[in-house]
């Protein structure tokens, strides 16, 4: 009876030992900074060394089986291979890269103290190793730079083509001829012998005198503005404290002039809202002709109930252009006769 009783003590005791060794066993497994081995134990240094110590071991033992050092005769390296030592390096250099690191080092000796947090330590680990070296914000400022440096030269590249295509429209081009005949730039006299040019060359310098004056003398603004520094991502980031507290001072101007106070409006903050009203950015609505404008002050459009009969008379406007146009009948023609869900075939 005595023994027994005694024999399920003896296994309840080997049973608590094995579970007790058990978590720390699991921890030390391949794939996990120096797999099976201790860091610590692979550089020959204990969990107390410091960063010169853990440096000095690792120098010693890299000098020993780096491959470019590597040697046969050594008595320390006594059975070993070229490849055996290559693979012993590679654990050496991963137990260095471990604990050189603070932080690396910091989740290291967790996992040797807390092993029984298994998937936290991988997840740590690979963590770290996925992790981009790179400072996220260096990174935030060059992609930021990049975007700028394209979005200017896009611009630019636009304003170019757009300043092509008003040499060509009579409005700008009558404005400019008048500028460049003010300023004699288009009134030389006739040259006469070797310098005398052809018409060719007369006409090309004059197209050039025009295309100047169009982009510096004439006040175009809209989408054939041309591009500010000030309008790229990176001076809107940086600027944007001084744009938040212009807009802070003009909304709190604008509610104690025209609410507190109720004073009327005037040509500027009418235009505002009308502007408001069409949802126009500022360019676009400052590319409307200026006798446009005017109208819409005089038809009194600030006010909601005048635009939205001014908004009704356009789409009707606009309703009978598209019915009174042939091309929308022959368009209208074809979907009832041929359109979708009506096709014919040659064979029909």
């Amino acid at each position: 009876v005595a023994a027994s009783i005694v024999k399920p003590w003896w296994f309840v005791a080997l049973l608590v030992l094995s579970v007790s060794y058990l978590p720390r066993a699991t921890a030390l497994v391949e794939g996990l900074y120096c797999g099976t081995e201790v860091c610590y134990d692979v550089l020959g240094v204990t969990r107390e060394a410091t960063k010169g110590e853990i440096a000095r071991a690792y120098r010693q033992l890299a000098r020993r089986y780096h491959p470019d050092r590597f040697r046969l005769e050594e008595p320390s390296l006594e059975g070993e291979t070229k490849e055996s030592a290559q693979k012993r390096f590679l654990v050496i250099a991963t137990a260095y890269e471990t604990l050189k690191d603070e932080d690396s080092r910091r989740d290291y000796d967790y996992m040797l103290d807390h092993p029984e947090e298994y998937y936290q330590h991988y997840y740590a680990y690979y963590r770290r190793r996925l992790t981009p070296k790179v400072d996220v914000r260096v990174v935030i400022l060059v992609t930021i730079c990049a975007i700028s440096v394209f979005q200017y030269y896009s611009w630019h590249s636009s304003y170019n083509e757009a300043i092509n295509y008003l040499v060509t429209v009579p409005k700008y081009r009558i404005q400019a001829t008048e500028i460049a005949r003010q300023q004699g730039l288009l009134n030389r006299p006739k040259e006469k012998g070797k310098n005398r040019r052809s018409k060719e060359e007369i006409r090309e310098q004059e197209e050039e005198v025009i295309r100047d004056i169009i982009k510096h003398k004439i006040d175009i603004k809209g989408g054939y503005q041309k591009p500010n520094l000030s309008d790229i991502l990176l001076c809107q980031i940086v600027l944007f404290p001084y744009y938040l507290t212009n807009y802070v001072a003009w909304y709190v101007s604008w509610f104690y002039r025209f609410t507190i106070c109720r004073e009327e409006y005037g040509d500027e903050e009418k235009l505002y809202i009308i502007r408001r009203y069409m949802k126009m950015s500022q360019s676009q609505f400052d590319s409307l002709d200026e006798p446009l404008r005017h109208s819409f002050l005089e038809k009194q459009l600030w006010i909601k109930e005048n635009y939205e009969v001014y908004r009704k008379e356009q789409e009707e406007e606009m309703k009978a252009k598209m019915a009174t146009d042939s091309r929308m009948k022959r368009y209208r023609r074809w979907m009832r006769n041929e359109g979708p869900g009506r096709l014919t075939f040659a064979d029909d």
